[in-house]
């Protein structure tokens, strides 16, 4: 019986020691078989990451380009800009006491671009704003004088002309709709009358607007290239040495520059250039809608599914728009070809654009993908903060009024609604005078509104709709 028991744990032993022995080896062999799968898979991750790093290099064109050459062509286009006017304000106490002159001269200092052989000069309108006297001085120290042919104070565009007995170097206009970001670049200009200075650096940011409220239509280049005072009018020079920009506006706390400048497209500058040379004024193509630039929590607030595009809120009925069949809720993803992600990328593209012009336009609705071709009209309309949109007059509508130029009341604001509706004041009701100056289109009506501060008592003269005149004062 004794020896039974000892055989029995005897066996009872080995059999324990042969399944620990039997589960060590196996454990031991997973581990060993985990650490090679593990080390295989760095090897092969590696093996991968430095063929996927060197792919993913292989199409870059790391090569600078060729600023000496590209200065060489672009220096003596850019010019120096000097202008001088009369400001009766500045007057001072010596003036008074030994009877001085009331007006001095006022200096001014930018930049201008030649764009052709015979002297026609590309500047910003607020170098030479109410300038009475324009020196130009070129890179070859030749000076002219020059005269304005027109200004667009909208896109901060002015051209002049002088008058030389040689044929002039003059910049190529490129495509700045095909620019890119991080594209290297020259801004080539006048800073602190420190004449024919060159400047690097790379397009940071395109579609830029410097307007927190979103109602102007800037839609700048975005440069780190160093700009500073006097550099507004030069030129933005691409790796081509084309012109893509005219150099306008640095953001800065210091009154110089901090790391980046602005520049007006050249596309947008050559349409401007173009309209004033054929029409005396700019011509801009109305599309005829309003709306939101979509981000992610707008997209929540309106229950749709894209983050990027222009959310179509209103549509003038009278608009290309309209006729075209766009809607309310439609959302614009791109116009020929340009995306559209914000409301500067769809005011920029826009002021490259006439009266008449067809553009073609991809746009969701139901999240379904739509392309529609709208032809532009001219903008009949405005936008007054005491009334609401101001429109000009059909014929037919002046025609039953028995005039001859006017601005109706096409809806109205509703802050002041209710005012207007309490003493009688409908919509299609004519304004007659602002501040005392006749209304004869919203060209009067934008005048007004950009020669005001915001604090100026207003006037208004209405004529009803029973041919009374009212008149409405605001303080």
């Amino acid at each position: 019986m004794k020896k039974i028991l000892i055989y029995s744990v005897g066996i009872v032993s080995l059999i324990l020691f042969m399944l620990l022995t039997t589960y060590y080896i196996k454990s031991t062999i997973e581990s060993n078989i985990e650490k090679i799968k593990s080390d295989n898979s760095k090897e092969v991750m590696l093996e991968n990451f430095k063929k996927t790093r060197n792919n993913d290099l292989t199409y870059l064109n790391t090569q600078t380009p060729d600023f000496v050459e590209i200065a060489k062509k672009s220096i003596n286009t850019v010019v120096h800009v000097k202008s001088a006017s009369s400001n009766s304000s500045d007057f001072s106490i010596e003036d008074f006491l030994f009877g001085r002159a009331q007006k001095r001269p006022q200096m001014g200092s930018g930049s201008g671009v030649i764009i052709s052989s015979d002297g026609y000069i590309i500047t910003n309108h607020h170098v030479i704003e109410n300038a009475e006297d324009i020196q130009i001085t070129t890179n070859d120290n030749q000076s002219y004088e020059a005269k304005i042919i027109g200004s667009d104070e909208q896109n901060d565009i002015a051209l002049l002309k002088i008058e030389s007995s040689e044929e002039l170097p003059y910049a190529v206009f490129g495509d700045s709709d095909s620019t890119q970001i991080g594209e290297w670049v020259l801004a080539v200009g006048n800073p602190f009358n420190l004449t024919s200075t060159v400047t690097a650096g790379i397009i940071s940011a395109k579609s830029r607007s410097l307007d927190p409220t979103g109602r102007t239509t800037q839609s700048y280049i975005q440069t780190d290239a160093a700009v500073n005072p006097g550099n507004s009018g030069g030129a933005l020079i691409n790796d081509k040495g084309e012109l893509i920009g005219i150099n306008t506006a640095i953001q800065t706390q210091t009154g110089s520059y901090v790391g980046y400048s602005f520049a007006v497209p050249s596309n947008i500058a050559k349409k401007v250039i173009e309209d004033i040379l054929e029409y005396g004024i700019v011509q801009y193509g109305f599309l005829g809608v309003t709306g939101t630039s979509l981000n992610s929590a707008r997209a929540k607030e309106l229950d749709v599914s894209d983050t990027e595009g222009f959310y179509i809120n209103g549509i003038d009925k009278e608009s290309g728009a309209k006729s075209a069949g766009i809607k309310i809720g439609d959302i614009i993803k791109d116009i020929d070809g340009i995306k559209i992600s914000k409301f500067s990328d769809l005011k920029g593209y826009l002021n490259t654009k006439r009266p008449n012009d067809i553009v073609n336009i991809n746009l969701k609705r139901d999240n379904e993908s739509r392309k529609v071709s709208v032809q532009l009209n001219r903008n009949e309309r405005i936008n007054f903060y005491l009334i609401g949109i101001l429109k000009n007059m059909s014929k037919k509508e002046l025609s039953k009024k028995e005039l001859n130029q006017g601005v109706k009341i096409s809806e109205f604001n509703s802050d002041y609604k209710n005012y207007w509706e309490d003493y009688g004041v409908k919509e299609g009701d004519v304004i007659k005078k602002i501040n005392g100056a006749v209304i004869n289109s919203i060209a009067d009506i934008d005048k007004i509104v950009k020669s005001r501060n915001y604090y100026d008592p207003v006037t208004i003269e209405i004529l009803t709709t029973d041919n009374k005149i009212e008149r409405f004062n605001f303080r």
